[in-house]
């Protein structure tokens, strides 16, 4: 549903990624291995239209995403959740949700649908819906966070790092959530430094270093290859 084929990224004279290739098919969940620096996050900038490639193809269900606009990728039901959740801190945790689904403001109806399913999803969402997005927890945020990126319709879902900085038993929620969202039929790519807990959901993963795919495969093969393990999960 999602390929990537030799996507090479400079940020001036530094290259960001390297000839990377990466699949995901429909109604995968695949994890994206990495420590800090790695290019996870260069590469799913490029997918997402925020950077351009230097070279390669990026492809979703057969149409070359690269080149095209960022609002464009989103129509077409690519969307990414950010690192570090970029909410508007000022405005109500509604108003976020709802600025996700901007690119369908011609059917509001079906937002709302939406809407109510997030809140079914994050049950705290809907009871400080009009708090300011600011005021929540770090956890609460991530919620608002992947909320706002499930109004936008996704058909493939990018999380880049939603673990980050919170609590373990938060962690363990949301990632909880991104499982439920991909067996609800949503195809996720996931970008994580968690790197068990994201085994432990994953259908598939890649290990990225330097700007360079170093390996794939499943889970089972990751955990029992001795370098991967002592590298990504300290055993």
């Amino acid at each position: 549903m999602l390929a990537c084929e030799g996507a090479t990224l400079d940020y001036g004279s530094y290259r960001a990624l390297s000839g990377v290739s990466v699949r995901v098919e429909r109604g995968e969940l695949v994890v994206m291995l990495g420590a800090n620096g790695a290019g996870k996050s260069s590469l799913f900038l490029a997918i997402s239209g925020l950077r351009r490639l230097r070279s390669g193809s990026i492809r979703l269900d057969g149409q070359e995403l690269a080149g095209r606009k960022p609002s464009d990728i989103v129509a077409a039901g690519l969307v990414q959740c950010a690192e570090g959740r970029k909410l508007f801190p000022g405005m109500s945790v509604r108003k976020n949700l709802t600025l996700g689904g901007y690119v369908h403001r011609a059917d509001p109806k079906g937002s709302e649908a939406i809407l109510e399913r997030v809140f079914g999803m994050f049950p705290i969402l809907r009871d400080k819906q009009h708090d300011t997005a600011g005021s929540l927890s770090g956890g609460q945020q991530q919620m608002v966070a992947i909320g706002r990126a499930l109004m936008g319709r996704p058909k493939v879902l990018l999380l880049d790092e939603p673990s980050l900085g919170l609590a373990p038993l938060v962690v363990k929620q949301v990632l909880e959530a991104v499982q439920a969202i991909n067996r609800e039929g949503t195809t996720v790519l996931l970008a994580e430094q968690n790197a068990f807990a994201a085994l432990k959901i994953a259908h598939r993963a890649y290990v990225l270093e330097n700007g360079r795919i170093v390996s794939e495969g499943s889970p089972e093969t990751l955990l029992a290859d001795d370098r991967i393990r002592k590298a990504y999960i300290g055993a």
